[in-house]
């Protein structure tokens, strides 16, 4: 019992009401989103016939598009400090665009849909991971966003079980998707995402600027007196911040959307049902690790960790290139989940550090924008490189450039602790190199 005491007194400090409504509302919009986000490509390619080229184009276009709004967003709810309406509207948004897919016979409509949805993430996200640093106790930052994240992923884990059970009964077994199958999911799938805009409208609050356990900005570079963001905001980023960019930029080069993998699964082998049933464990391992991570993060500093994500990922993907039979294929999705329940809570958190503290948001924005923006050339890439070299082709490319992005984290962006609330955003820049908080 004593132990048990001691994990949870390890898993919820600075857990506040904010954090667990935004994370209800991640579940149910994960319910809603992963019903159909692996399947998507698999309706392009199997029902409307688009090719792998055209199925990178179709999700590198949405997720950068969108992410022009990132930063946007993000100083504009640092400007406006009305983070709950900004996210409401991005989760509205992703919810009404999903009905597209009920009369999407090409997939030029296909690519508005996933627009909509899209842009709505890229409303959103910014004004959310703010709302959740500015409800949280700076020292409490790893736990909070590793809680979020995994109920995030339990959400993610609902959604994907759901599919597979919709498919299985729809189905059975058969390798490719059907189009009855396909709109019987997204009708499905609404209903959890109504539900997550309700939980905004009832359990999320903004934080009052006196209340956020963010320091009070000192007038230079003011986010809510100036324009949205100016020189001299920019340069009230750190270097440190700067090379995360960098390095985060490089990594998200080969970085591909998820549509890939659910391919390549299909091609080793794999049929549409038991390839959900991959993903749900996928999704498993994402949920299990990212809220101990987190916690362990704000115990022994982020860089390390994520630097084990990074190389969890090279390791993945190298091993989707070389896999020559659907028998590795559960693995390396258990492998590829484990990075990425690592990488969403930690790494947000260490821009929370980086980011100068009346311009979090911006931050997220800055690192949003350019990892987003970057996942059309890294799409397009991948599709090239499958048909004009090989389906492992993309894989090898995307293991290079996390390997390589690996090497600038570790040599550019030095350990970091939380800032504490009495402490001025811009003595940041001055502490980038102090050792993590233990």
């Amino acid at each position: 019992m004593r132990a048990f005491a001691a994990i949870r007194a390890g898993l919820t400090p600075g857990i506040t009401r904010n954090v667990v409504a935004l994370g209800i509302v991640s579940l149910l919009t994960d319910v809603s989103s992963e019903m159909l986000v692996y399947v998507i490509p698999l309706f392009l390619a199997n029902v409307l016939l688009a090719s792998p080229s055209i199925i990178g184009i179709i999700e590198g276009t949405a997720e950068s598009m969108a992410s022009l709004l990132k930063l946007a967003s993000g100083a504009i709810s640092d400007r406006i400090r009305r983070r709950r309406l900004l996210v409401g509207i991005g989760y509205g948004s992703s919810v009404l665009s999903k009905a597209l897919y009920f009369i999407a016979s090409a997939w030029p409509l296909v690519l508005v849909a996933r627009l909509g949805d899209r842009i709505g993430k890229g409303i959103r996200t910014a004004p959310r991971d703010a709302l959740i640093v500015d409800s949280t106790p700076p020292e409490a930052r790893g736990v909070a966003f590793g809680l979020h994240r995994a109920m995030d992923t339990a959400g993610a884990v609902v959604g994907v079980a759901v599919a597979a059970l919709i498919v299985s009964t729809s189905q059975g077994g058969a390798v490719v998707l059907g189009a009855d199958t396909f709109r019987l999911l997204v009708a499905v799938a609404l209903v959890p995402g109504v539900l997550a805009v309700l939980a905004i409208v009832v359990g999320v609050r903004d934080v009052p600027a006196g209340a956020s356990p963010a320091p009070k900005p000192s007038g230079r570079g003011d986010a809510r007196s100036s324009p949205i963001l100016t020189r001299r905001s920019w340069r009230r980023f750190p270097a440190a911040f700067w090379m995360f960019v960098l390095a985060g930029g490089l990594f998200a080069l080969g970085n591909s959307s998820d549509a890939f993998l659910s391919l390549r699964s299909q091609q080793l082998g794999l049929d549409v049902r038991v390839l959900l049933l991959v993903i749900v464990g996928f999704n498993v391992a994402n949920a299990l690790v990212s809220w101990p991570i987190g916690a362990l993060s704000d115990r022994i500093g982020r860089r390390p960790l994520v630097a084990l994500a990074w190389t969890i990922y090279a390791v993945a993907y190298a091993g989707f290139a070389v896999a020559g039979s659907a028998a590795w294929v559960g693995l390396l999705w258990l492998l590829y989940g484990t990075y990425y329940g690592v990488n969403e809570a930690v790494g947000r958190a260490l821009v929370a550090d980086l980011a100068p503290a009346d311009l979090r948001a911006t931050g997220y924005g800055i690192v949003n924008t350019v990892v987003g923006l970057l996942v059309l050339p890294a799409s397009i890439v991948a599709g090239l490189l499958w048909d004009r070299i090989a389906p492992s082709a993309p894989f090898w490319f995307g293991a290079a450039c996390a390997a390589a992005a690996l090497v600038l984290l570790i040599v550019g962006v030095r350990p970091v602790r939380p800032r504490d609330s009495r402490t001025h955003a811009d003595q940041l820049i001055g502490d980038v190199g102090e050792t993590p908080a233990r």
